[in-house]
């Protein structure tokens, strides 16, 4: 275990109507060792159903469990830079993304100040925050005026990732719907998913699904009551059609956040380690990502 350090509240950009509204991140950087090389970096959102959420939590649940999933990451040599973004009672999407790609434009342009590689920032988050680390991954990407803002991969744990499937897709015990009145979806996009396809198309990754699209890493419970499982089935579908690298992990039994029948932490720690694995896989060079 490194000896970590975190910087807390850096203000990485300005939003609304006026440029008034502070966005702030924290970053937890590693310790010494490891010599002056440049380090890969993750930028996580966090979940929340765009509702509600706090950038330094994977939730609840997870937090319960005291996994330390940020600690993991700097353990394994990581920046972790945790990234506050607008929530859907103060901003309709887009700009929930436009937030998430500033977090990436500042760490990229900051990258010297933090010795971090800026071609290896790598996009991560659970539940909203997947949704949100997909769509920079899938849309920043393609290149064009988003290009500062691109990742060279993306972990997300249960993303929605189809909004106007969503519903749908729902489990039979499911406790949260898409279709539901007022369900946090239609709070994000500000309308009735059925009322306005566009609209739900424009804010799900599966949209932009194509061979420009990052590799991703994709975890989902089989009995996600809330964001249904075929969710991340679906887009790992589309990505490996399009021709990009795509690595889907579905964990039996497990709810939102990792919650099994027996209430242990074995889905988490599964899904921890596989992600760390996932973008250590990634920070090698290319031709030892294989071994």
């Amino acid at each position: 275990m490194t000896e970590a350090r975190v910087l807390s509240g850096i203000e990485f950009a300005r939003a609304g109507d006026d440029g008034s509204r502070p966005l702030l991140l924290d970053l937890n950087l590693p310790g010494p060792e490891g010599g002056a090389a440049p380090r890969p970096a993750v930028v996580h959102f966090h979940g929340g159903g765009w509702r509600v959420g706090e950038r330094s939590s994977l939730g609840p649940v997870l937090d319960g469990f005291g996994i330390s999933a940020f600690e993991k990451l700097t353990d394994a040599g990581f920046v972790v830079a945790s990234a506050d973004y607008r929530l859907s009672q103060e901003a309709h999407f887009p700009a929930q993304l436009h937030d998430a790609k500033a977090a990436v434009r500042w760490l990229r342009n900051h990258a010297a100040d933090y010795n971090v590689d800026p071609d290896r920032i790598y996009a991560w988050g659970d539940s909203a925050g997947g949704h949100l680390a997909s769509l920079v991954g899938l849309t920043a990407n393609a290149g064009g005026a988003d290009a500062d803002a691109a990742v060279a991969a993306v972990a997300a744990w249960y993303p929605p990732t189809d909004l106007g499937r969503m519903a749908e897709q729902s489990l039979p015990a499911a406790v949260a719907r898409a279709d539901d009145p007022g369900s946090r979806e239609e709070l994000l996009v500000g309308a009735v998913l059925t009322d306005e396809p566009a609209k739900a198309a424009a804010a799900s990754p599966i949209s932009y699904a194509s061979r420009l699209g990052p590799p991703f890493f994709l975890a989902h419970g089989t009995a996600d009551r809330f964001v249904p499982p075929t969710q991340s089935a679906s887009l790992a579908a589309a990505l490996e059609g399009a021709g990009a690298a795509v690595e889907l992990l579905l964990i039996e039994d497990a709810d939102h956040m990792w919650i099994l029948p027996d209430h242990s932490q074995a889905a988490a720690e599964k899904a921890m380690g596989a992600t760390v694995s996932f973008f250590l896989r990634q920070s090698r060079p290319p031709d030892t990502q294989a071994t």
